[in-house]
């Protein structure tokens, strides 16, 4: 192939084809620019110059031909000749980087297998040796004699576990600048630029805007008895921004602008030590989608240009992109890589991406370094992972130059667990005690016999509840149920005859956007207005009722869901009431019961409140206790296949949530043609035989709910939805102007049984 120009992407819709030397190089580049900020940028530009050699030989070049104007596969193997350059010069750790930057990081075995391999004389092997001869000839700097030598904070690690498993997260963040890399620059050549890589952010500059524009949001908000408070809070989180790095406490109690003194920590921080960037990571789409709000409105630009996410990225798709294919390949291109100055997600996007193997979900992982990562309503983290999770944010903190701040009105006592032993803790606010004395707001009465039931609930709730009321139960089911006996749908119970509205994650999250501001609407003019609700509103959503109902869940649920009752301390005393119905859901794992049993042991009528300090203390020492803590039960496990480098197994081992209830839906709500054009567009987009950005799922995310994948299983064959890129769907079926996607109100019950 002596002469032959080589390439590494078919053409573009130019006409221009990609040569494989620009791409190596502009790899190599982006990846040492990502991989520098945390003493991997000689790793990673030398990962991403090799990580498409294999390109190289006739076998792959002749396919690229054939395959071209079809948008179909090349078929021929080429990470193996840059897992074997990569192996020699980086070690076989990082080599699963090379071997794994399409279809996922490796185990080591893997590796091992690979290189063995390419020792022989197989047909890979053949086409392995024959690329790389051939790439060497113009990028001779991909095949080096000299090793690269690991970050000296590794060798410093005393213990054998704890420097594995810092090797884990170490690889995963090389993995992630040259999968960014890669995405980057070849996105950049479909587009027929450059890449485009967002210069420094001034966060001093930053900090000054949202200082300025928080006293004009104060200014024209009413006055509230609880101000004063708040405003100590805040002056309190920005003097602890001042600190050093390292784990920062914020513990205020619902209704003391924890929001907002946690914005105000973050920036101050990030100017202090020269931070990149601050990510907020919350456990419910409404909070994602209030919390991005609240940022954008006090940070974002008065003008802005489409091209970019501006200051504020609100990032909560829970979209899978991986696929075989061409349409895997360019669906990854859309994947998110968090190139903004502010990041608000999820805490199921940030933790599901730390543990990964897959390109799409960890490009964004390098953003990380060099951040301050708030963990707001931070006692939502599942029990079963506490152990990888806390293991991980450690090695954030001591090793990438993060600050992580752990913000809750019901903070856990996660001190108590050995992976925080000996871990400095700096708490954000003084004097808690007095703090929560100061905004108890609320009085508790308790349906704990056996004759409540969700018919006795509604009655009391049509009967007594008076004109404002707020109703927060454990599943959609139950919340589809409990509002159609408000509403008189169900026999048995008169209707409240008042609107009664609805949220669950079965709405697409424009519509529950707009059911909150409706409601905060109806709420500040005095009008009469029920809500039932899941637990999704129950963690940081800024809605105050004068009574709140609440089925019986684990302590720190109740609390949180009070924390929407006199939340500006208007009136003298709050009420919830506590409901345990007969039939009412909840989860089965062994974590939930666990706090459930603990719950009922320190919490209820002759015992503690929720918001007793003491009391959630021992209530969480206890919860853990019973699942034994720091056990398999709590996610020992998986640190054990970390410690092994098993990427595959992690990645299968860690869910935040059950797989059973992690598909996208993306749904046209009636009688909006306005938003038909558009959703349709970027449908079309991500159909596209040509690769595309993260912005049109970016522009969808408004349109989209959640469903069981079994759910979406059978609207698939009834009909009913219609496939979009990896494990996104349009929903062409049914959609309650009200409730959504209601899982008793299907359109075809024959067809499509729920």
């Amino acid at each position: 192939m002596l002469g032959r120009e080589l390439f590494a992407h078919s053409r573009n819709p130019w006409g221009v084809r990609h040569l494989l030397v620009d791409h190596l190089r502009g790899s190599a580049g982006l990846a040492r620019g990502f991989g520098e900020v945390f003493g991997a940028g000689e790793a990673a530009e030398f990962l991403g110059l090799v990580h498409d050699v294999g390109k190289g030989c006739c076998a792959w070049q002749e396919r690229l031909g054939v395959v071209e104007g079809s948008g179909g596969r090349v078929g021929v193997p080429h990470k193996e000749a840059g897992t074997v350059l990569a192996a020699r010069v980086a070690g076989r750790q990082l080599a699963a980087v090379v071997q794994g930057h399409h279809g996922g990081l490796p185990d080591q075995v893997k590796v091992k297998e690979v290189v063995a391999e390419l020792r022989g004389s197989s047909v890979v092997a053949e086409q392995a040796r024959e690329a790389t001869a051939a790439v060497a000839r113009l990028v001779p700097e991909a095949v080096r004699a000299e090793r690269i030598v690991p970050p000296s904070w590794l060798a410093g690690i005393g213990s054998a576990e704890r420097r594995a498993e810092a090797l884990d997260l170490y690889t995963r963040m090389v993995f992630s600048c040259v999968v960014d890399a890669d995405y980057l620059d070849t996105a950049a050549h479909f587009a027929g630029g450059s890449a485009r890589v967002a210069g420094p952010v001034d966060m001093g500059a930053l900090w000054e805007r949202f200082r300025v524009r928080r006293e004009g949001v104060l200014a024209a908000r009413g006055v509230s008895p609880v101000d004063g408070v708040r405003g100590r809070v805040f002056e309190e989180a920005v003097a602890s921004g001042e600190g050093e790095r390292g784990w920062h406490v914020l513990h205020v109690p619902t209704g003391g602008a924890k929001t907002m003194a946690g914005a105000g920590f973050a920036l101050r921080h990030a100017v202090r030590h020269g931070l990149r960037r601050v990510v907020v990571a919350v456990p419910f789409i409404s909070v994602t989608e209030q919390t991005a709000q609240v940022y954008r409105d006090l940070l974002d630009p008065e003008e802005r240009s489409e091209e970019g996410p501006g200051v504020v990225l609100e990032h909560h798709s829970a979209v899978q992109l991986e696929g075989e294919g061409a349409e895997g390949a360019w669906g990854r291109l859309a994947a998110e890589n968090w190139d903004a100055p502010v990041v608000v997600t999820t805490t199921v996007q940030l933790f599901q991406s730390l543990f990964s193997r897959k390109p799409s979900a960890m490009r964004k992982l390098h953003r990380l370094a060099g951040s301050v990562i708030v963990l707001d309503e931070v006692q939502a983290l599942p029990d079963r992972l506490l152990v990888p999770i806390l293991s991980v944010l450690r090695e954030l903190v001591e090793h990438f130059g993060v600050s992580v701040v752990l913000a809750s009105a019901t903070q856990p006592a996660f001190w108590s667990l050995s992976q925080l032993e000996g871990v400095p803790r700096r708490m954000v606010v003084g004097d808690v005690s007095n703090l929560f004395e100061e905004l108890r707001r609320v009085g508790y009465e308790w349906r704990m016999g056996e004759g409540v039931t969700w018919e006795s609930v509604a009655r009391e709730i049509a009967e007594e509840g008076g004109e404002q009321v707020l109703a927060v139960v454990n599943t959609t089911r139950d919340s589809a149920r409990l509002h159609r006996l408000l509403t008189g749908e169900e026999p048995g119970v008169v209707g409240v005859g008042v609107p009664v509205w609805h949220l669950s994650t079965r709405m697409t999250s424009g519509h529950r956007r707009e059911v909150i501001e409706h409601v905060r609407g109806e709420l500040k003019a005095g009008r009469p207005v029920h809500v039932v609700s899941t637990s999704l509103i129950e963690a940081g959503v800024d809605v105050d009722f004068p009574r709140v109902y609440r089925a019986w869940a684990p302590a720190e649920s109740l609390q949180q869901a009070a924390g929407r009752c006199n939340r500006d301390g208007r009136l003298g005393e709050g009420r919830v009431v506590v409901f345990r119905p007969a039939g009412g859901g909840m989860p089965k794992d062994l974590s939930y019961r666990a706090a459930m049993d603990a719950t009922a042991e320190f919490f209820g009528p002759d015992l503690a409140f929720p918001d007793d300090l003491e009391a959630l203390g021992v209530y969480y020492r206890k919860r853990w206790a019973l699942q034994g803590a720091g056990s398999r039960a709590m996610g020992e496990e998986i640190q054990e296949m970390r410690r092994r480098w098993d990427f595959p197994a992690v990645a299968d081992a860690f869910q935040m949530i059950d797989n059973a209830y992690a598909q996208s839906v993306v749904v046209v709500r009636p009688g909006r043609p306005e938003a038909e054009e558009g959703v349709e567009a970027d449908i079309a987009a991500l159909r596209s035989p040509y690769p595309c950005g993260p912005e049109p799922l970016r522009r969808l995310q408004p349109h989209m709910a959640t469903l069981p994948r079994h759910e979406v299983a059978r609207a698939l064959e009834a009909g009913l939805a219609e496939p979009v890129v990896g494990d996104l769907v349009v929903w062409r079926g049914f959609y309650d102007p009200v409730r959504g996607l209601d899982a008793d109100r299907p359109e075809d019950r024959g067809g499509f049984v729920l």
